[in-house]
C-alpha cells in the first residue's frame, strides 16, 4: 500500500525473563484497513497489542502511532493517544455495577469529555453508539441481564463512543457460539465501512479472520513470519502456515 501507516512497528523485542515473546517483530497498519494478527495461544498476540497502547514497553525497537514514537510519551500523552485508539477487551471489561448507559458514559468521564457536553449531547452520543450495534433498547439494563453476544456489542459501543481512529480488537469472538461470532465479525466490517476505521484484530478464529481481514500477519516464533490476504495464506504450501487453515 502507498498510504502512510497509522501504526508503524519496527523490530520490537519483548522478553519476560528467558521467555522471548517478540523477536524483531515488524508490521504496519494502514488507514482504513482491517489487519488480523494470527497466531497460536501464547504466541505473543496480546503482548503485542499491549505494547501498541503503552501498557507494556518493548525492550527494543520502535512503535509509532500517527507518526509519533510512543516510547517517548509520558502518561498524559499516552492518555491523549488512547482517546484516538479504541481497545475492545477480550473479556469485554464492562462494569457489572453500572447500567449500560453508565458504562458508555464512563470513557467520556475518564477522558474529561462529559463535562464539556450537556446532558442532551451525552444522551445523543450514548444512543448513537448503541444504535451502531443495534442495542438501543438495552440502555437501562445491567450487564448481567445481557447475553454474551450482547455484552460484546455493548463493549464495542463503549469503544466507539469516543470515535477512535484506530480500533484494537483482542480475540473479539472468543467464547461466542458460531452464529454470534459471525454477527460480531460482520459488525466489525460495518464499523470499518461506516467510520473508515483502521483496525488490528487479534484472533485465531478462522471464520472471523475470513470475514474481517483485508490483510493477515502471522505471528510465529515471535516474528512476522508471513503476511498476505486470507486467500493467499490459506493457499500457502508452507507447513507452518498451512496448519492454521486445516
Amino acid at each position: 500500500m502507498n498510504a502512510e501507516p497509522v501504526i508503524e512497528i519496527v523490530d520490537i523485542n519483548k522478553s519476560f525473563g528467558d521467555n522471548h515473546v517478540l523477536r524483531d517483530f515488524t508490521m504496519n497498519l494502514y488507514k482504513g484497513e482491517n489487519l488480523v494478527v494470527l497466531g497460536k495461544s501464547g504466541s505473543g498476540k496480546s503482548v503485542l497489542i499491549k505494547c501498541i497502547i503503552g501498557l507494556l514497553t518493548p525492550d527494543s525497537g520502535s512503535i509509532k502511532v500517527f507518526g509519533e514514537d510512543i516510547s517517548e510519551y509520558d502518561r498524559r500523552e499516552l492518555d491523549r493517544m488512547r482517546v484516538k485508539v479504541g481497545f475492545l477487551f477480550q473479556s469485554n471489561a464492562l462494569y457489572d455495577s453500572m447500567t449500560v448507559r453508565e458504562n458508555l458514559e464512563f470513557p467520556l468521564r475518564r477522558h474529561h469529555i462529559k463535562g464539556k457536553q450537556d446532558a442532551e449531547e451525552v444522551e445523543v452520543m450514548v444512543m448513537e453508539a448503541l444504535g451502531n450495534v443495534g442495542l438501543e433498547h438495552t440502555v437501562d439494563m445491567m450487564p448481567a441481564e445481557l447475553s454474551g453476544g450482547m455484552r460484546k456489542r455493548i463493549a464495542l459501543a463503549r469503544t466507539l463512543i469516543l470515535r477512535p481512529e484506530i480500533i484494537l480488537y483482542d480475540e473479539p469472538t472468543t467464547g461466542l457460539d458460531p452464529i454470534t461470532g459471525r454477527e460480531i465479525s460482520e459488525l466489525i466490517v460495518e464499523v470499518q465501512k461506516k467510520y473508515n476505521a483502521s483496525s488490528i484484530i487479534i484472533s485465531h478464529d478462522i471464520n472471523c479472520i475470513s470475514i474481517t481481514s483485508n490483510r493477515v500477519v502471522m505471528l510465529i516464533d515471535g516474528r512476522c513470519y508471513a503476511e498476505g490476504t486470507y486467500q493467499e495464506l490459506s493457499g500457502s504450501e508452507d507447513p507452518k502456515v498451512r496448519e492454521f487453515f486445516k
